[in-house]
């Protein structure tokens, strides 16, 4: 049986900043050595080049660290960040952490379980693939082993991170006579993305084995649940599953549904209901009381350029990508549903959740007591009627 999770939502107060992390651990809410993932948002561009990611990553591998953990142990910690904080998204970090059973709240119900792996590594000429379909599904199927869950139903949320093309990548594939499926290294990172939810819905058993030509064409394919992210620190795909399961204890418990387009606020909703909170029927960010510390979501422009049949310009906008557009569309939605601008969103959901919408996870604390989320009900807060 995997041992409980204790999980923390913390603002990052400056791009190298990992002082909250530090402050968990002094107070003992977390063990530095027990910390066994960590996914967040960063405020760099988003992009190939968003070396944000590095210097968060960096930040808070120091702390770890720092205070107590094997430096060995530590490297090997998955730390997912997404860049990009358009619009009202504020940066910040969720950290997942172990802690012993005798410490965590006993319950037979489904509570959080959380497991991680490596894929085998992923070469430049295999993303866009069905070697790199393959790769990933073989790395989910471990990483759930590992988080104890059996049944894929019980499968919420799939973060991962991937490698996608850069100029010297693409370089070392021509000189072992090897082609890449595209040679636009930002145009990679939707690829990358794209083939990486199709390995976790075939793992999952949302579809069947597709085709190499089904990759980023054939839209009706996808997962979920997942939620993948890629960038130049790895070349192998970095796995880690959430789910729930019966036994583990712990306060926590994560639940999932889609956003069908990038105004469905029924969608994340429908996500924090699904991890077990009851809500009325047309509920308001006060209704939440603290006990949401975090959803998570993919999106994606719409392949039709409109949403609920009205014309936008995104695809067409030279200016500005589509990428920091949706996103920012996206997260104030989010924001405005949960009353805090700290959400995980996540732009480039080729293969997550349907074309124009994507998935969202949410975790709820169910615990007795103080609740450990975000705390929404804040002075100033108004109460429609």
């Amino acid at each position: 049986m995997p041992d409980p999770i204790e999980v923390r939502k913390v603002p990052i107060h400056s791009v190298a900043d990992a002082s909250e992390l530090a402050k968990l651990i002094d107070e003992g809410v977390m063990d530095p050595s027990r910390v066994v993932a960590i996914i967040g948002k960063t405020e760099g561009n988003g992009g190939v080049n968003d070396y944000t990611r590095i210097i968060a990553d960096r930040a808070f591998r120091e702390v770890l660290v720092a205070k107590g953990a094997p430096a060995e142990q530590v490297r090997q910690v998955p730390i997912v960040w997404s860049g990009g904080t358009d619009g009202v998204i504020s940066p910040h970090a969720t950290i997942f952490a172990t802690i012993p059973s005798e410490q965590a709240e006993p319950s037979e119900d489904l509570r959080l379980t959380v497991g991680f792996a490596m894929s085998e590594p992923i070469l430049p000429e295999e993303i866009g693939y069905t070697g790199m379909i393959e790769k990933v599904a073989a790395a989910v199927r471990v990483a759930m082993d590992r988080a104890g869950i059996t049944d894929p139903a019980d499968v919420h949320y799939v973060q991962t991170k991937t490698p996608l093309l850069t100029i010297q990548t693409i370089r070392d594939a021509k000189s072992r006579g090897r082609q890449v499926w595209t040679e636009h290294t930002h145009e990679s990172m939707d690829l990358s993305n794209g083939t990486t939810g199709l390995g976790i819905a075939v793992a999952l058993g949302e579809i069947d084995m597709p085709t190499e030509a089904d990759v980023m064409h054939n839209r009706s394919l996808f997962s979920s649940v997942a939620s993948c992210s890629s960038g130049v620190e790895l070349d192998q795909a970095q796995v880690v599953v959430m789910g729930n399961a019966r036994g583990v204890g712990g306060r926590y418990r994560i639940g999932h549904s889609v956003m069908r387009d990038a105004l469905d606020a029924d969608g994340v909703w429908a996500a924090i209901r699904d991890a077990g909170l009851d809500l009325p029927d047309r509920p308001h960010w006060t209704d939440l009381q603290g006990r949401l510390v975090n959803v998570f979501l993919k999106c994606e422009v719409s392949q039709d350029g409109a949403v609920r049949g009205r014309r936008n310009a995104m695809l067409d906008d030279s200016d500005v990508h589509w990428h920091r557009q949706i996103k920012s569309c996206v997260g104030g939605v989010t924001a405005s549903v949960t009353g805090d601008p700290a959400v995980f969103v996540s732009v480039s959901a080729a293969h997550q959740g349907p074309d124009g919408g994507g998935p969202v996870a949410a975790i709820v604390d169910l615990g007795p007591g103080e609740p450990t989320g975000y705390p929404s009900a804040s002075a100033g807060a108004h109460h429609p009627g």
